[in-house]
């Protein structure tokens, strides 16, 4: 019996809570049926987090052990867990980092004849095809059932190379250089976070931290070689991570050019704000869930033209958004491939293009 188009999501953290509301509050414009979500543990604390979930539309998954804990808490499940990703559509997978990776052996390879496709977030390489949507649209094709949505600072530093350095599938890029300054924590967690500035290695003898990497894997899936360099450190404050980049070009560029470019991109938003507490409140105020969706914020008067070919300056990175529509441009080519852009077209309406 057909059910209809069925999404999934694992995990209800930073990145899967706000996904699951996005999908169920464009769930008809995106032709989805039914929004199901699976958590683990059934903690009191998170209580009023999953009624939300269920009160916009999505259906509760839970292992059956917990069952009964999960019913302890006034939350009634609607799926078993393996059930629910037996009968899903799609599964997009949310889970903390190496999880993606471990049910992709136990629970995906196993249904993969029955689902039509499956997508990882961030950390999870190797899960499947690298994506990041408006930068590598065209290399995903209808063989591609594993699709991994890369980490926020990939998909800043992506959008900033893809906005300056590439025309007609083209880059430009000499050399490109990013510091990523990351917050500590996100704003909903209370460890890991840092006392006081926090220095990270270069683990990569070419390119440094993983940010490069990740970069230069997405770009690879176009016939592209980057010349990428990345450093990383960490900030004891909560609110966005923030990248200075250096991006070195083969062509001339003045600085109102490198700006119209920035203004001209969809998924990229401007600021004249020069503080992250400032940025994150906009969004906070403005956004779908409190989240900015678009992939960068670029900081305006940090924008500086060096030799007429190499742009330097900040920009923040909405770490709990940005990667939010790669996610769901990925499932829509799942669900209708052959028309999956006019169902896009419903998203463009939760990107800023001033914060």
């Amino acid at each position: 019996m057909n059910q209809g188009n069925i999404v999934h999501v694992i995990g209800t953290g930073t990145i899967g809570e706000p996904l699951i509301g996005l999908l169920c509050d464009a769930k008809d414009d995106l032709g989805i049926d039914e929004v199901t979500f699976y958590k683990h543990s059934p903690n009191l604390e998170d209580r009023p987090k999953i009624k939300g979930m269920i009160n916009r539309g999505a259906n509760l998954c839970v292992s059956n052990d917990k069952t009964k804990e999960f019913q302890e808490l006034g939350l009634e499940p609607m799926y078993e867990g393996e059930e629910a990703i037996r009968r899903a559509s799609v599964i997009i997978d949310c889970t903390p980092k190496g999880t993606g990776l471990m049910n992709k052996e136990k629970y995906y390879n196993k249904y993969k004849s029955k689902i039509k496709g499956f997508i990882a977030q961030g950390s999870e390489f190797g899960f499947g095809k690298m994506y990041a949507l408006g930068i590598n649209d065209e290399t995903i094709t209808k063989k591609d059932q594993f699709i991994h949505v890369v980490s926020c600072n990939t998909h800043n530093m992506a959008v900033l190379i893809n906005t300056l350095a590439v025309e007609k599938k083209k880059s430009h890029l000499k050399e490109g250089r990013f510091l990523c300054i990351r917050r500590a924590n996100d704003i909903s967690q209370v460890k890991s976070f840092v006392p006081s500035p926090e220095v990270g290695t270069h683990n990569d003898e070419k390119m440094g931290t993983h940010h490069a990497v990740d970069v230069y894997h997405l770009y690879k899936t176009l016939g592209i070689n980057l010349n990428v360099f990345s450093s990383a450190m960490k900030l004891n404050t909560q609110y966005m991570h923030c990248i200075w980049y250096d991006l070195k070009l083969d062509m001339k560029i003045t600085k109102d050019e490198a700006i119209k470019k920035f203004m001209e991109n969809p998924r990229v938003a401007v600021t004249y704000k020069k503080s992250a507490n400032l940025v994150f409140s906009f969004g906070r105020d403005h956004g779908h869930y409190g989240r900015i969706l678009d992939q960068t914020v670029v900081v305006i008067p940090t924008i500086h033209v060096i030799n007429e070919n190499e742009v330097v300056g900040f920009c923040f990175t909405p770490q709990d958004g940005n990667a939010l529509l790669s996610s769901i441009s990925a499932t829509e080519r799942f669900l209708y491939p052959d028309s999956y852009e006019e169902k896009l077209k419903c998203l463009g309406a939760f990107l800023m293009q001033e914060v």
